[in-house]
Formats: C-alpha cells, structure tokens, sequence
C-alpha cells in the first residue's frame, strides 16, 4: 500500500538553460539566479504475489480512456533516398542458451489493483515495456502495471497497478456518477550495478474528476527501491513538469504543459530523465527536456533537487525545429565516462519532423555530452550541455505495417478486418554506453531489392571521442516488418537487437538477432512466435476511433545482466479468446534471455 509524505520545498540554486551557440552544436551552462526543482515524496511497495486476487472484471461500460497515450500526427510514406538494403534469414531455432517466459498481459494490466483500486483500471493500448534485471530479479513494467519476478519466472509480486503503486487517484471508478483519477503513462525502469538499486518513472497528468478531461498539475514520477530488492519498499519522487511557472517551475510558450515519453539513463553521479513537453491544451510541442538528479541523493532522500534543462532550442537554428527524444545512455557494468567530472551521453534523431510534425528522412544523429555531472552531488551543481550532428546512414520514416490475415474476436463482433500494425515513427530507441561506444537502433523505411518498401531498422555504433559513426548498418527480412528495436549490450561489448516481426506470413512475434558490429546483425530468431492477429480496440473505428492501425509498441526493451545476459522484453500476440483475453485487446508479452558472452 502506498502512504503519502508530501514536502515540497523550492531551492534556490543553478539552473542548466540551453542555448544554440552554432551550427550543429549547441552548448548550455548553469545559469545563476534560476532554481532546481526540488521533488516531493512519499513510500510505494509491490503486492506480494500471495495477495493477488487473480480476478477477472469483465467488462465494463467504460473501458477505454478519453485520452490515450500520447501519438503524433505522422505521414506514413517515404522520400526519395530510402535505403536499398539486403535482406537477413530467419533461423528455425534458438540460439544457445535461449530461455524465456510470458511477461505481462493486457488481461493482467486491467486486472490490476487492490482494495480501493480493485476495476478501476482502463483498457490501455500500446503498452510500452519496461524492463530492468539484477539481484536475481526481473522486473517488467507495462501501461499501466509491473510486476517482480526472478530470473526463473516465478512470480514475486502480484501485477501492481501504477496509479496504485504512486498513490495516485485511481484511473477510473465505475460507479454512477463515474470518477476519474490521474493519468500516468510511459513506463520506464533501470536497476543501478553499481548500487543495486532500482528505478520506475513514468508521467501523470491531472484530470477533471467529472469529465476526464486533462488538465495542470503534471509531474514526472521517479521511484527508487529502499534496497537491492525490487519486491519490496520504494520511495516516489514527483517532479512538477508543468512549466507555466507554477510550482516552481520554468514559464514555456504554451503551457501548461505535460512531458510526455519519460527516457531513462545514468552514469555514475547521476540518474537522468528526458521528456518531450506538450501544451495540454493545443498539443503544441516545445521541445526536448532534460532532468539530472544526484543518483545517491535518491537513493539516500538527502539530495531530491532536479536540475531541469530545456534543451528544445538547441537544434532550432540549424534545423529549424526544437530537439526531441534524447536518449540518456545506461551503462551495463558501470563502466562510466569520467571525463569532464562526470559526462552522460544522449543519442537522438535528427529527422525532427518525427515527433510533432511531419518528418520524411535523416542522415544524421545527434550527440549529446552532459559533463561536470560529479557536480550534481553538491548543492550547487554546474552542468554543461552540448550537442554535435554526426553523419550516418540514411533512415526514414517507415510505413506502418500489414500482419497475417488470421481469424478475430473483436474483429469479428464489430465486423471489421484486421488492421494495419502502427511503426509510430523514425525515433531513435534506448542507447546503452558500453565498450567505450554508444549503441542503438531506429525504425526505418527499408526498399528491399526487386520488393516492396517495408518497415525496417538502421543500427548505429558511435564513437563519442571523437563524434563519429565507427559501425552501422540495416537489417530486414524478406517481405516481412520489423519494428521497435532496442538493444542490449554487455560491458565487453556483446550486443543482442530484440524487435518485433510481423508481415504477411507473420502474426505478431517477439523477435531478436545477435548483432555483432564488424559483420552486421547475425540471422533472426523468433524468441516468442505470435499465434494470432493483432486485435485490439486502437485499429477499429467503430470501438477505439482508430482508422484501421493498431497501436503497438511503443518501445520494446533489451538489458544486459553483470553475468554477460541480455534480457530481452517484446509483445506479441498469443491468444484470441476470452477468458485468456479481454474483449478489447489480446496483446501479451514475452521475457527472454541470451547469453551474449
């Protein structure tokens, strides 16, 4: 259960505010006279697995949220330059050492919840995944639930509702009049080697308890483990995002506003949180923002300050739009940088028509270098930002993608076929820094050769000494999609690429290839085989208002153990019926591990 202790206190120290300086680079310093913002806190704790009520609610006559997780208006076709790429084989086995087993289901996700939470859970679609591994535990998020395993599968926690967790309102109380409660959205989770501890963030926004309506206070929600155990106690942070000046934040054009996708990272003086701030009101889009914490001062509570950095301007002059999605790197056996006192890495895409506008292509990303972050254990930290455009292959927005014709249940009772499958966009995923490289991977249009163009995934090893691409490469397979890459690399260096494969012959599927920098992705293996059509509520006008494309995603998750594993978490599709799924929606998720060492 979660008990609330809410202080909120305002400092009066540095604020890192970015400025473009030239073109392509960008550098941003401590600005004296603005303020950290300080975050309130209070205790959470999972459900023991033997409190889990293991019901099921049914359905209801509210189901789906008046505002489902945050997606861009995006132009799904490609520009002249798409990349011609061969094409990868798709092995019949497993690599050795392959294990794995089913995470978290939309059936668990609505399910979720206790006592005064118990049904107050809406449909949600995508879920997102959040996955972090150590102290012989896996942990694994979702919209808009967790739960704890160990390395086995066994179960440790009950699914535990988020809103729950936080101890926010819940999302929906049926009764007559409805209630509605906070909407948080966005999981993401880190566990730290260094001091064993665990990470969760995701959003909230406030909502009209009438109407459902979004509206100010927004946050960024951070919890940290008490221990090396994930099943146990926690403390949660809330960090005021709403940038109209109140509650001691930063005063933006068109705010009140929310910050949206929360991006994890962490070297080894800080733990670091990216968002994309949105107006509520107009959805306009004012850019990339970046929150550095003491990582111990979290751990300890002693240190709760966030210096907020607004690093949307920096990429304005040079491409004409503000930064987006920047990708803190993790690092999977804290083999940090310590150059400059302390420096973090960010990755990002630079077709910056992605996000909030219509983007077509890129041949660049951006490198980003947050130094001085030994400063962050002080009371008065000084950060620098920086940013580099470093030349790389060509990506491109990729179109969304067909599944295997199969048969339906929500489908079939709203007469409609099966949809297409959403790519989202060309975003740059999760990056890790390991082997003194950052790695990471994006979605990408690909033109496979006398074929059609289908949704693909350009990889990228880049040398952040000297700001240069040292390896990259695609990977497609014959007529068939691949979308949401992450990957997972260990500290020497080993890399695994998990996504997920759909196409004509394909259902759904978990997937993942070896990959290894000199030669280029290895064949793809299918760590969870789907069974079934995507069918959820996203794709059906005459349900969930959607125009024929099931949302999906948004972001898969691959991590590497101290034992040189890479875990791996993907959805799939596994079941078609009732009671193993809902009504709305039957996407389930797939845990796996490789040994990459």
């Amino acid at each position: 259960m979660v008990a609330r202790r809410i202080a909120l206190v305002f400092g009066a120290a540095a604020l890192a505010l970015g400025q473009s300086l030239a073109v392509g680079v960008g550098v941003g310093a401590a600005d004296s006279g603005n303020y950290t913002i300080q975050a309130s806190q209070r205790v959470g704790t999972a459900h023991p697995s033997k409190t889990w009520p293991n019901v099921d609610y049914g359905t209801s006559s509210v189901e789906i949220p008046n505002h489902q997780p945050n997606s861009k208006t995006i132009r799904h076709t490609y520009a002249a330059g798409t990349p011609t790429v061969g094409v990868t084989g798709i092995a019949s086995g497993q690599v050795a050492g392959f294990s794995g087993f089913a995470g978290l289901t939309h059936k668990d996700q609505r399910n979720a919840g206790t006592g005064s939470y118990a049904n107050t859970q809406f449909t949600l679609e995508p879920p997102d995944q959040g996955l972090c591994v150590g102290n012989g535990q896996v942990l694994e998020g979702v919209n808009n639930a967790f739960q704890v395993f160990n390395t086995s599968g066994t179960p440790l926690t009950a699914p535990t509702a988020y809103s729950e967790f936080f101890g926010f309102a819940p999302e929906i109380i049926r009764t007559n009049p409805l209630v509605f409660g906070d909407f948080v959205s966005d999981p993401r989770c880190y566990f730290d080697p260094d001091t064993q501890r665990w990470f969760m963030t995701e959003l909230q926004i406030s909502t009209d308890p009438t109407t459902g309506n979004l509206k100010a206070p927004t946050n960024l929600v951070v919890a940290v483990s008490a221990s090396s155990d994930a099943s146990s106690t926690w403390t949660v942070y809330e960090i005021p995002t709403t940038d109209d000046g109140s509650g001691g934040t930063q005063t933006h054009s068109g705010c009140p506003c929310f910050g949206d996708q929360p991006l994890v990272g962490a070297d080894a003086n800080g733990f670091y949180v990216e968002t994309g701030e949105y107006a509520l009101s107009t959805s306009a889009f004012n850019g990339a923002q970046v929150y550095a914490f003491s990582k111990v001062g979290l751990e300890l509570g002693t240190n709760t300050s966030a210096v907020h950095i607004n690093a949307g301007p920096f990429t304005e002059p040079a491409f004409g739009a503000p930064a987006f999605d920047l990708q803190p790197a993790t690092s999977p056996n804290g083999g940090y940088q310590t150059a400059s006192n302390g420096t973090e890495y960010f990755l990002s895409s630079l077709d910056l028509g992605a996000g909030p506008a219509l983007g077509t292509r890129a041949s660049q990303l951006g490198l980003w270098r947050l130094t001085n972050t030994a400063s962050l254990a002080s009371g008065s930290p000084n950060l620098t930002l920086s940013f580099t455009a470093v030349d790389s292959e060509t990506y491109s927005q990729p179109p969304n993608a067909t599944q295997k014709k199969g048969p339906l249940y929500l489908g079939a009772i709203v007469k409609s076929p099966e949809g297409l499958v959403s790519a989202n966009e060309d975003r740059l995923q999760q990056v890790v820094f390991a082997d003194g490289k950052l790695w990471s991977a994006i979605e990408t249009a690909v033109k496979q050769p006398n074929g059609a163009t289908l949704s693909g995934i350009a990889w990228f090893v880049v040398n952040p000494s000297n700001g240069t691409v040292s390896h990259q490469g695609y990977l497609a397979t014959a007529g068939q999609n691949l979308l949401f890459p992450s990957i997972g690399v260990t500290g020497s260096g080993k890399a695994v690429m998990a996504f997920s494969l759909v196409g004509p012959d394909f259902f759904p599927s978990a997937a993942y290839t070896i990959l290894d920098p000199a030669t280029g992705p290895g064949a793809i293996h299918i760590a969870a085989v789907g069974l079934f059509p995507d069918d959820g509520f996203t794709q059906y006008p005459k349900v969930g208002g959607g125009s024929g494309v099931g949302r999906w995603g948004d972001y898969s998750a691959a991590v590497a153990d101290t034992s040189g594993n890479v875990w791996m978490a993907n959805e799939f599709i596994h079941d078609l019926l009732p009671p193993a799924r809902t009504l709305f929606a039957n996407w389930a998720t797939f845990i796996s591990k490789v040994p990459a060492s």
